[in-house]
């Protein structure tokens, strides 16, 4: 297939299909460092750098040019107050990077489309604004006549065999009809299951990072032999491991992580900690899944994400292999920058399943 990413971030949502051999024929990402790190990884790659509201309408994009588009436009701006009565949803200012993902769709006309987006998207202003997506991309009148057949299903991470409890909503739309949505998806984990038998086994965060070395201040450390099904999932060809660098915390930061204990939090300090996350501090347990990778997996306050035994947060490189990245994935730019890559990005995992899974619906087309 020929596919087009929006969105793109640092590609890990490509990375499950380039996996499968399809061939991505563009990725539009506005951030620069972000981009570099997809281009890095992906030279093959066409990367558009650039704001989707001005590639929109520029002649970029092409009828036919490619046969899926993924992505998962940001639902921030998502909104529904007064639309009806102005201009409607899609001409809604305030949704514009779902107008310009939509007109994408509309301009290429691609037999498929994946559209990702946290789950909370289902329940915004009562559900009224996932209606509208839906009714949008069924809709032939504003497809010039032709319109997409809707589906959609919350993927649990943990349930594709990733160590981590990330709950998304993947909605997939296709040209095709008259095909059952689940018996497919159920196809498709069998499917995986008798080419790669450990691709659903639980995994835990001992089996994504414990035999990792320690990391260092260049974030450069030896690769060791895999011991778990998982580690052996994501092994790569380079003889060393980067992004090992952990985050250097200051004295009264390492002094509380000493006061935690596995299933503990900031609530056990004799402190009041200023955080918007309620899991702050907290530490992780070895033999559990880890809660959603976030953007600020590098701050005890961020979240539960100090590790297991030693008194720091996560390394970017622990932190992508509880996102399954495979271990010669490198992330480049600021150490900001590496950390928002790893925290939005969407696990290699999901997206190599949505591949094999998008590629039995389109069987026969």
């Amino acid at each position: 297939m020929k596919i087009i990413d929006l969105f793109s971030g640092c590609g890990g949502l490509s990375l499950g299909f380039i996996q499968r051999g399809h061939k991505i024929v563009k990725a539009v990402e506005i951030d620069a460092s972000i981009a570099n790190t997809y281009k890095m990884n992906h030279p093959e790659v066409n990367m558009i750098v650039g704001d989707i509201k001005t590639l929109d309408g520029a002649g970029i994009f092409k009828q036919g040019e490619a046969d899926l588009i993924i992505g998962g436009p940001p639902c921030q701006g998502f909104s529904m107050a007064g639309a009806r009565i102005r201009n409607g949803f899609i001409d809604d200012p305030r949704n514009y990077l779902f107008k310009h993902y939509f007109n994408v769709v509309k301009t290429v006309r691609p037999k498929a489309f994946i559209m990702e987006n946290v789950k909370g998207i289902l329940t915004m202003q009562n559900g009224k604004i996932f209606s509208e997506i839906i009714s949008s991309f069924s809709n032939s009148n504003l497809l010039d006549g032709y319109a997409y057949n809707i589906h959609y299903k919350i993927v649990k991470a943990v349930e594709l065999g990733i160590p981590q409890k990330r709950e998304r909503v993947i909605v997939i739309g296709t040209l095709k009809n008259g095909y059952d949505f689940d018996f497919l998806w159920d196809k498709t984990i069998l499917d995986i299951k008798t080419k790669l038998p450990t691709f659903f086994y639980p995994v835990t965060v001992r089996d994504a990072i414990e035999g990792l070395e320690k990391p260092n201040d260049m974030g450069i450390v030896k690769k060791n032999k895999a011991k778990s099904d998982y580690e052996k999932h994501l092994e790569g060809a380079l003889p060393v491991l980067y992004n090992h660098i952990q985050t250097k915390h200051s004295a009264k930061a390492l002094e509380r992580m000493k006061q935690i204990k596995v299933g503990e939090n900031h609530e056990i300090l004799d402190e009041k900690i200023k955080s918007v996350h309620s899991g702050a501090y907290g530490r992780l347990d070895w033999d559990s899944p880890a809660p959603t990778i976030t953007t600020r997996f590098d701050t005890p306050a961020g979240g539960r994400f100090i590790h297991p035994v030693e008194n720091r947060t996560l390394t970017p490189r622990e932190a992508a292999r509880i996102q399954s990245f495979p271990d010669d994935f490198i992330f480049y730019g600021s150490k900001s920058s590496v950390c928002k890559q790893i925290g939005n990005a969407v696990p290699p995992k999901i997206s190599y399943f949505l591949s094999c899974f998008i590629e039995n619906i389109l069987k026969g087309d």
